[in-house]
């Protein structure tokens, strides 16, 4: 199929999906109420005034779809700001969590926008309003008509600590017609080898290697402090099981729960993270319904006469790791390719992790040949591994310190790929430090 007939076919399963797309912001508007917010950005129609071009200053355009996206993202737009002094920034969400994470990136001179959906239409809508310098996506987000559409303005588009498992790459691989209309083009600065190795198979002639601003995140001083304050308040030992997911009818909560040691919650404070908010309800009830003593941090600190103590926030995950002796990272005992281990490197908190970790697969394996991680196969190892640390302090401060080493050894992808990035802006827009 060529191209052109492909990106005919998609746009029109978009225009037919487009009604269950918008229904499906109103629902989760339920419990995310920003999600019933400025819904003509959705479709390229923004409400406030266009960032106008002629100050001199360059607009850079940066999408990051999510939380975890928005958060990697924070190291490069502070090392971006030092780059290109003056620069504005138009940045770009598709999630709630995303969303309110990136409010603090703002400064003043600075615009944020939902990302329309992948239409003709509504993207060149949105290029037209805001007419950016440059644009970056981070990490994944490559959708056809946005690459066609900065081709067709002759807009430089950049994937920034970009990867892409096996698993996407085969996807894209089976439509090639829309892999050649979304890939070719792109300037994509890669994680790792494997990340570039795949891409350039896509046809991406322009890839380089520049590591994962993930280790340039450093952890708020003042969640570190409050973290700290909850952990006193436990009294006991602390076990974090953080960003744990479901996948159709199973969870990671489930399992950990059928697989959990009799008498560990009377030797340790279990704290649950889960990985996105509309579950922090059915979690709780979960827990519940098993007879725990469920505590919540949106109502009080963590009491020390709590079973479980269910971390109902956004944002606050260093804070989370901070007051664990250890943690447990999600997503990984489905087949989900795992969560962000590198956070809580670099906070000091040993981590165990599930067997499916494509999307953190060099970054995990490198962890364990620290000492920071342990990689093991069910939810009962799981515990085993969690309770051998609470056994041995030692072996737990060691893993301590090898967690913040590993985090520092990979730092400075934030400063290579803002160097990067400045290198293509117009030479008038900028003066680059």
């Amino acid at each position: 199929m060529k191209p052109h007939w492909a990106l005919a076919l998609y746009g029109a399963l978009w225009r037919l999906l487009l009604p269950l797309a918008l229904l499906r912001l109103w629902w989760r508007g339920r419990a995310e109420p920003v999600y019933r917010q400025r819904w003509g950005e959705r479709l390229g129609w923004a409400r406030r005034p266009a960032v106008h071009a002629g100050s001199g200053a360059p607009l850079i355009w940066v999408h990051a779809v999510s939380l975890g996206e928005t958060r990697a993202a924070a190291p490069l737009i502070a090392a971006l700001r030092q780059q290109c002094p003056g620069m504005r920034l138009l940045l770009t969400h598709m999630t709630a969590t995303g969303w309110q994470a990136g409010a603090a990136l703002l400064q003043a001179g600075d615009v944020q926008s939902w990302l329309p959906y992948d239409l003709p239409g509504p993207m060149r809508r949105f290029l037209r309003q805001h007419r950016p310098d440059v644009a970056v996506l981070i990490e994944t987000e490559v959708w056809p008509n946005l690459a066609v559409q900065c081709r067709r303005i002759g807009l430089p588009l950049l994937l920034a600590n970009a990867r892409l498992s096996a698993r996407s790459a085969a996807r894209w691989q089976r439509w090639p017609a829309l892999a050649q209309a979304a890939w070719p083009g792109l300037d994509v600065a890669a994680q790792t080898p494997d990340d570039a190795a795949r891409i350039a198979a896509l046809g991406v002639a322009r890839v380089q290697v520049m590591g994962n601003l993930k280790f340039d995140m450093q952890p708020d001083a003042a969640l570190l402090r409050l973290g700290a304050q909850w952990r006193q308040a436990a009294r006991r030992p602390v076990l974090l099981l953080a960003s744990t997911r479901s996948a159709g009818a199973d969870s990671e909560e489930h399992r950990l729960l059928r697989a959990l040691p009799p008498g560990l919650a009377q030797r340790a404070l279990l704290v649950w993270v889960p990985r996105h908010p509309q579950r922090f309800d059915a979690v709780a009830g979960l827990l519940a319904a098993q007879g725990w003593t469920v505590r919540r941090r949106s109502a009080a600190p963590p009491p020390g006469d709590a079973g479980v103590w269910l971390g109902d926030s956004v944002g606050e995950m260093a804070a989370y790791y901070a007051m664990a002796d250890a943690a447990f990272v999600g997503g990984s005992l489905l087949p989900l390719g795992g969560q962000n281990l590198i956070e809580a490197c670099a906070c000091g908190c040993p981590v165990v992790l599930g067997p499916s970790q494509f999307n953190f697969a060099e970054a995990a394996q490198a962890a364990c040949d620290a000492g920071a991680a342990v990689q093991v196969q069910d939810a009962a190892q799981v515990w085993q591994a969690l309770t051998a640390w609470l056994d041995d302090a030692a072996a737990r401060d060691a893993a301590s310190r090898r967690a913040r080493e590993f985090a520092a050894a990979h730092q400075g992808a934030a400063a290579r790929q803002a160097r990067w990035i400045a290198a293509h802006l117009p030479a008038k827009s900028v003066q680059r430090h």
